[in-house]
């Protein structure tokens, strides 16, 4: 009998320490967008500073990369300079910043301090970011030539994964 309450016992755990070894390294927040694959949802929003509307289909024919930030985010201001740089040096994809919770000032600051080479669009009510699912800031989509989204990265990028994410949308 106590063989038996052993063996189970081993099992039981064995079991458990294999499901929680599995988790190791996942976010618990992570949630697999289900918008991959299929066309990225519309937006008209207006420019930071200029009041330019930027309609996300003029923007087709080339990949996008539409980064969900805000002023009040630490990981967004670690970030910046990598989004500017890259822009700068990828003349052939084309940036999109879009800024929800925050104040169009507050915004003009932080572009002032940490330089700006694309479009920075004011989401006021938050509908874009609500269709695009955004969790929290910084996220970053990766939209094809055709449209669609091919990736979607939550965090803040660094070049080398901006280019890796930018390869499946290049394709």
């Amino acid at each position: 009998m106590n063989k038996t309450v052993l063996i189970i016992g081993v099992v039981i755990v064995a079991v458990i320490v294999f499901v929680l070894f599995g988790g190791l390294g996942k976010d618990p927040q992570h949630i697999d967008s289900p918008l991959i694959g299929k066309p990225a949802p519309p937006f008209a929003l207006k420019a930071v500073g200029t009041g330019q509307t930027i309609d996300l289909e003029s923007l087709r024919g080339k990949p996008v990369i539409v980064n969900f930030w805000a002023t009040w985010c630490v990981p967004c201001y670690e970030e910046h300079p990598t989004l500017v740089a890259n822009a700068r040096n990828l003349p052939n994809v084309q940036f999109v910043g879009v800024v929800f919770n925050d104040t169009e000032d507050k915004i003009l600051r932080f572009l002032a301090e940490r330089g700006a080479a694309y479009p920075t669009l004011i989401d006021a009510n938050g509908k874009t970011a609500i269709a695009y699912g955004v969790g929290g800031v910084p996220e970053t989509y990766f939209i094809n030539p055709a449209g669609k989204i091919v990736a979607k990265f939550e965090g803040p990028l660094s070049t080398e994964l901006l280019e890796e994410n930018l390869a499946k949308a290049m394709k």
